[in-house]
């Protein structure tokens, strides 16, 4: 079953409230008054931080593709495949690995009622606005792109082509927003 890229924000929105509501359930709440509520200012949103490693031994797959990485004859890491057209190949991220470290990524839900040369006032509706953190630092990060005819190794008829392999260290500067919109039509 397929999910839209919308519908997975959406799901992983929903956990990680799920994970932060015992903290907020025993919380107090105070009224303001009218002239303290005026000094308050504030943005909805989630702001995160955090270290994302990937695969760094090997997948959790072992099977006749998928391995530990100090097996020769195996891949190591993960894989991430998405099809270009409905009957066409795809195209994939394999042997993805390593770990990934962000500070300042913030989610947030942002209304579009205008701008984009005027398309904004048609669309008037939500998007889910992903705000870039200033810095990624990435430490022994690995990943091959490649064609391939099916998702899975495993599946029947599989053929391969990796265009290139990847592998980054360091700091990389991001700046600015990405704009999540949902499937459908407004």
């Amino acid at each position: 079953m397929n999910y839209s890229p919308v519908a997975r924000c959406g799901a992983y929105f929903w956990f990680v409230c799920l994970l932060l509501m015992p903290f907020y359930a025993n919380a107090e709440l105070d009224p303001l008054a009218d002239d303290a509520l005026s000094d308050v200012s504030g943005k909805g949103g989630i702001y995160l931080s955090g270290d994302v490693s990937v695969n760094e031994v090997g997948g959790p797959v072992q099977n006749s593709y998928f391995g530990r990485c100090d097996e020769q004859d195996k891949k190591c890491g993960a894989r991430f495949a998405y099809r270009l057209k409905e009957d066409g190949g795809w195209l994939v991220l394999d042997e993805l690995r390593g770990k990934f470290s962000f500070e300042g990524l913030t989610l947030r839900v942002r209304s579009i009622d205008s701008g984009f040369g005027g398309d904004g006032e048609q669309f008037n509706r939500d998007v889910i606005e992903v705000g870039l953190p200033d810095t990624v630092r990435f430490k022994d990060v690995q990943f091959k792109l490649a064609a391939s005819s099916t998702a899975r190794p495993i599946d029947p008829g599989f053929h391969q082509t990796d265009i290139f392999g990847i592998e980054m260290q360091g700091d990389v500067i991001m700046q600015g927003n990405l704009l999540v919109f949902p499937d459908g039509n407004p």
